[in-house]
């Protein structure tokens, strides 16, 4: 199945990759939706949404806090890593990543969408600016911004849209990019889980790559079951003996 990808890839000359909570899972950061998820033990609406920050700040904080903890020792993975590489050898590369951990970003890479914020970035709620807030732990729980006012996780929650920028220019790429890697997402979280649809209608090529099959796998031109970290590499090792 790998070879078979990497015939696919090797026939292309623009490449999308869609990364989700799974290629982060195996730098020891939990997802959300797997049997050890962190919404098994967490509602998403006490947490994850702007009604939740709005009554109880303090509470979303300490939890968004305990996960910055843990992101915070956590490093980019082979697959990861992978993901760079494939942009070096694509002159059209782009990634659009549902992830907030900022572990794509720690790889160097350029040609990125983070479609569902980052975690180190902060919104003040009254100026609306963005920054960066490195501190782990938090000096204050919840943080306030230097005018006062509470400050927010750039983040997308339940119950908001993604930013129309994104949007835009994930509709841009999804149009005009020949083949798309699909790795670790459960396919289940709208709108990214309708993206490779779009770029099939368009005649485009997937690439599926996750632990278990997903809504995705049966639309895909190639489904390989195993785990991004493994596989990636091994897909950019064959395309490098090619292109």
């Amino acid at each position: 199945m790998v070879q078979k990808a990497i015939e696919i890839l090797k026939k292309s000359s623009s490449l999308l990759v869609i990364t989700g909570a799974g290629i982060s899972a195996e730098s020891g950061i939990p997802t959300f939706r797997g049997k050890d998820g962190l919404w098994q033990n967490y509602r998403a609406e006490d947490l994850a949404t702007p009604w939740a920050f709005q009554r109880d700040p303090e509470t979303v904080w300490k939890w968004y806090d305990w996960r910055r903890g843990i992101i915070s020792k956590a490093k980019p993975n082979k697959g990861h890593i992978a993901i760079k590489e494939l942009e070096d050898l694509y002159e059209r590369f782009f990634l659009i990543t549902q992830n907030v951990d900022g572990l794509h970003g720690r790889t160097g890479i350029k040609n990125m969408i983070e479609i569902h914020g980052n975690l180190w970035r902060v919104r003040c709620t009254k100026e609306g600016r963005t920054f960066l807030l490195l501190d782990t732990p938090l000096k204050e729980i919840p943080p306030r911004c230097t005018c006062g006012a509470i400050l927010r996780p750039d983040v997308v929650w339940f119950g908001e849209s993604i930013p129309q920028d994104l949007m835009d220019k994930a509709y841009t790429l999804l149009n005009t990019y020949e083949t798309l890697i699909v790795a670790g997402t459960s396919g289940v979280v709208y709108p990214v889980a309708s993206f490779p649809t779009i770029l099939k209608a368009n005649g485009g090529k997937i690439v599926e790559i996750n632990i278990e099959k997903t809504p995705i796998s049966d639309l895909a031109d190639i489904s390989i079951i195993g785990k991004t970290g493994e596989i990636l590499p091994e897909i950019v090792e064959g395309l490098k003996k090619i292109i």
